[in-house]
């Protein structure tokens, strides 16, 4: 009998490469020229992943409809692109889909989750096969397979259907005439899946009587070339399709939230954006963005819920986008791609290492200064650091770090602070700017526009008032 039960060891071991090679998630992110570095401090306070409050950026972005298509997906939101041309040939890639997006209705044809799904099942599985090429010998194999093991045959069935199904519908979605001339990544991609579907893969006809009883040869010898002959080309197929599942996703979500393809400029560092915002925000208050090498820094001071840690996410936020090759939200914006992108917002000290919150801090510094002195072009958003120490610590150390990052002609950066003072002994490419409140009226409002200057804004005493603090403490004494 020249049947097994299992595919060969060999085979099973190719297929597990294979999957890892086009399917499998990296589990770092890469830090090459080509991708935008970004460690899991600064992942995790941008909410790329995570979020304690809403969704994350990845749900944001996640309108796939595939699990491997999120795969993907997930795959290039961890590693955004830094080099111009993969994020210029991403943004084409965005306009073509949002300008021709009925012809994408086909490719979503025909329940692409719970098919290309249940065929990474039906490719991985532990599933008999018949490996004999003779043709005497097949015909026996294949009898005895689907005499004495009918649960498996049906598994094998149901796989070369669906199969069929995946290439009856890629046929249909690459045959369409507006197709002819894809623009961006998506050339290099439909290109080669029409290759596949061209190549051996053709013999898996469409057809839908593959699961009569005295068709079991025939699907027995197909299920022969996709999992053993052919296995690289199939999954080499699933991984294009995911592919352009992300790439769908990515011009949804840029089409529907309104975002705005940026401008990929050459030179030194720059990043200009008007009616920036969150996407998070509800009803937000756009704000301008100016950083180059007049301004390479932006000193940002006001009172505790100006805006000031909103501005900066949305800032760092944005950036991110842009690297993806998606808009962004704002209403023009404009940049210099970068190579390292690392915000220090949210710091906590560490029980079980022995550090505390001010080395922590200090540490978080060190990083950024590592990827300068490396030669990366980075950018950092920094928001009020220092501020486990004292106050004439902070006010030293701040000033120190302030006067060396804004020598670096390969760092832009963002500081927020309540160390006014700072502001009188800076000097160099730093831009001074302030959110405010509005005092006049009987409880404080804010209205989160960013104004140029210092502020000198203390509300400390008038909150408390407004939160009744004092009342209690004193109708308690």
């Amino acid at each position: 009998m020249t049947y097994h039960n299992n595919v060969p060891g060999l085979t099973r071991q190719c297929l597990a490469r294979l999957k890892e090679r086009y399917m499998d998630l990296p589990t770092t992110s890469h830090t090459g020229s080509e991708f935008l570095g970004l460690d899991d401090h600064t992942l995790l306070e941008l909410e790329v992943f995570e979020s304690s409050e809403g969704a994350s950026l990845f749900q944001l972005c996640n309108m796939t409809n595939s699990k491997g298509g999120e795969r993907a997906l997930e795959r290039r939101m961890r590693q955004p692109w830094a080099d111009p041309c993969r994020i210029r040939d991403t943004q084409r890639t965005i306009a073509y889909i949002i300008d021709n997006r009925a012809l994408f209705d086909a490719f979503h044809a025909g329940n692409l989750r719970y098919v290309t799904g249940s065929i990474e099942t039906y490719m991985h599985a532990a599933l008999p096969s018949v490996i004999a090429d003779n043709l005497v010998e097949f015909t026996v194999s294949a009898i005895s397979l689907y005499s004495n093991q009918a649960n498996h045959y049906f598994s094998i069935a149901r796989g070369v259907h669906l199969v069929r199904k995946l290439i009856a519908t890629l046929r249909c979605f690459l045959g369409q005439p507006g197709l002819a001339a894809p623009a961006g990544e998506l050339r290099p991609l439909l290109s080669e899946a029409k290759a596949l579907l061209e190549g051996p893969l053709a013999d898996v006809e469409t057809e839908k009587s593959d699961m009569e009883p005295g068709k079991f040869w025939r699907v027995l010898r197909l299920d022969q070339l996709i999992r053993i002959r052919e296995a690289e080309s199939a999954y080499r197929l699933l991984s294009l399709v995911y592919e352009i599942d992300a790439l769908l996703a990515l011009a949804d979500c840029t089409d529907k939230h309104k975002f705005v393809l940026p401008a990929v400029v050459e030179g030194a560092m720059q990043i200009h954006a008007e009616g920036l915002v969150h996407p998070y925000v509800h009803n937000p208050v756009a704000n301008p963005v100016e950083l180059d090498q007049e301004r390479r820094g932006l000193f940002l001071t006001g009172p505790n819920m100006a805006g000031k840690t909103t501005y900066l996410r949305a800032f760092a936020t944005a950036l991110y986008l842009a690297h993806l090759g998606i808009g962004v939200p704002a209403s023009s914006y404009r940049f210099v791609p970068v190579e390292r992108l690392i915000s220090s917002i949210s710091l906590s000290d560490n029980l079980h290492t022995g550090v505390s919150y001010f080395r922590a801090e200090a540490l978080r510094v060190k990083d950024i200064a590592d990827a300068i002195t490396a030669g990366y072009r980075v950018v950092a958003i920094m928001d009020e650091p220092f501020k486990g120490t004292n106050v004439k610590d902070t006010l030293e150390a701040s000033l120190a770090v302030l006067r060396r990052f804004s020598a670096r002609s390969n760092f832009l950066f963002m500081f927020s602070s309540h160390q006014v003072e700072l502001a009188e002994q800076l000097q160099g490419p730093i831009n001074f700017r302030y959110f405010s409140a509005i005092e006049c009226e009987e409880r404080l409002r804010f209205d989160y526009r960013i104004r140029s200057g210092v502020s000198t804004l203390c509300i400390g005493l008038r909150v408390l008032r407004e939160e009744g603090v004092f009342h209690v403490l004193d109708a308690g004494s």
